[in-house]
C-alpha cells in the first residue's frame, strides 16, 4: 500500500510539472529602424524582410516605415514574409512606425499621444492582453550632441563642447519628445492589459547610460544626465528591458546608432564625424507586471559603429545578432525576449 502510494504521488508529481511547463510561454520582440522604408540601402527592403525571416521576432516594430513610394509597406511585407513561411497580422497607419505580429490584433490606433508618431496596438497573446506602444519620436534637439561639441539642431561643430548639464537638459527639453512620453504614460494608465511595451526609436539616449560610471567615456566629456524620456519613463513605472537584463552600461553598452554598414560610405552614418556619438537611443520598454520578466536582450545587427569616422569594432560583453547579408539601415535592432 506503501508503494502503491509513492508511485501515485510520482505520477502526480510528473503530471504537475508538465502541466506547468505547458504554461510557460515565450514573447519575443524586435525593434528597427529601417532607414527610410529600406530604400537608401540598395535591396534595402528585401535585407528587411531577410532579418525579420532570420530573427523570427513574434512582435515587429519598425519605425520610419515612411510608405515614400505610395505602396503601403505593411501589406508588402506580410506577402514577402508569407513567401518565407512567416505569417504576420499587421495594420496599414498613415504614420511612419509599423507593427507586425503573430499573434491577433484586436484593436490599432493612430497618432498616440497625437503630438509625435506613435501606434498603440491591443494583441490576443496566447489569451493575454498585450497593449504595445511602437514610436518614432523627434529627431530635432539632438541634446546630446552638445557635449561631444556639436549642435543637435544644425549638426555643425560647435567651437566647443556643451558641458553645463542644466544647458543640455533645457535644449533637450525644447524637442517634443517629453511632451510625447508624458502623453504616451497618460494613455497607457487608462490601458486595461496584462502587459504594456513600449519600442521604438526615440532619438534620445538614456540616463541609465549617461552616469557617474560613463561620464568620461563615449565623449559625455563629465557630464551626467538626467535626459527626459527615459527618467519620465522610471519615475512612471517602466522598465528599459535592455537594462533590467544587463544594468552595467560600461560591460554592456548597447549601442544602436551610428551603426556600421559596409553597404554605405562612412560619411552616410555619420553626424558627428569628429566625436564618438555613438548611444543607445532604441528602446523597449515594459511595465512590469505579475508572471512576466525578461529573459534575454540581444543587439540586432552588425558588432562594429562608426567612431569619429572609422568602422570600429565593438569590445562589450553585449549578445550581438549578426546579420546573414545586406544590412538595412544605420540604426542596430534590439531584441527583447519576455517569459510569461
Amino acid at each position: 500500500m506503501k508503494q502503491t502510494s509513492i508511485w501515485i504521488g510520482l505520477v502526480a508529481l510528473l503530471l504537475c510539472v508538465g502541466c506547468t511547463s505547458d504554461k510557460k510561454h515565450e514573447l519575443s520582440v524586435l525593434h528597427l529602424n529601417i532607414w527610410m522604408e529600406g530604400t537608401v540601402v540598395k535591396n534595402g527592403f528585401d535585407a528587411v524582410v531577410n532579418e525579420v525571416d532570420r530573427v523570427n521576432p513574434d512582435i515587429v516594430m519598425l519605425s520610419e516605415a515612411n510608405n515614400k513610394d505610395g505602396k503601403l509597406i505593411v501589406p508588402r511585407l506580410q506577402e514577402a514574409l508569407r513567401e518565407k513561411g512567416k505569417n504576420y497580422f499587421g495594420e496599414s497607419s498613415s504614420l511612419d512606425v509599423v507593427l507586425l505580429s503573430k499573434y491577433p490584433i484586436l484593436d490599432q490606433t493612430e497618432n498616440i499621444p497625437q503630438k509625435d508618431r506613435v501606434l498603440r496596438t491591443r494583441l490576443d497573446v496566447a489569451g493575454k492582453q498585450v497593449v504595445v506602444y511602437t514610436g518614432h519620436l523627434d529627431y530635432t534637439h539632438y541634446a546630446c550632441y552638445l557635449p561631444r561639441g556639436y549642435s543637435g539642431v544644425t549638426w555643425k561643430k560647435l567651437d566647443s563642447p556643451v558641458t553645463d548639464v542644466t544647458e543640455i537638459e533645457k535644449a533637450n527639453s525644447e524637442s517634443l519628445r517629453d511632451e510625447s512620453i508624458r502623453l504616451v504614460i497618460e494613455d497607457a494608465k487608462k490601458q486595461k492589459a496584462d502587459f504594456i511595451i513600449l519600442g521604438g526609436d526615440f532619438n534620445e539616449p538614456s540616463h541609465l547610460d549617461w552616469t557617474e560610471k560613463t561620464k568620461e567615456m563615449w565623449d559625455h566629456n563629465g557630464t551626467v544626465v538626467h535626459w527626459d524620456c527615459s527618467t519620465l519613463l522610471y519615475e512612471a513605472g517602466f522598465r528599459d528591458a535592455y537594462r533590467i537584463k544587463y544594468p552595467n552600461p560600461v560591460t554592456h553598452s548597447g549601442f544602436t546608432f551610428p551603426s556600421d554598414n559596409p553597404d554605405m560610405p562612412i560619411e552616410r552614418l555619420t553626424w558627428a564625424p569628429e566625436a564618438d556619438e555613438r548611444d543607445r537611443i532604441d528602446f523597449i520598454y515594459y511595465m512590469p507586471s505579475s508572471g512576466w520578466d525578461v529573459k534575454e536582450a540581444v543587439v540586432v545587427g552588425p558588432k562594429s559603429s562608426i567612431v569619429r569616422s572609422k568602422r570600429v569594432e565593438e569590445n562589450s560583453q553585449d549578445s550581438f545578432s549578426i546579420p546573414d547579408g545586406t544590412w538595412p539601415t544605420d540604426h542596430k535592432g534590439v531584441l527583447i525576449k519576455f517569459g510569461f
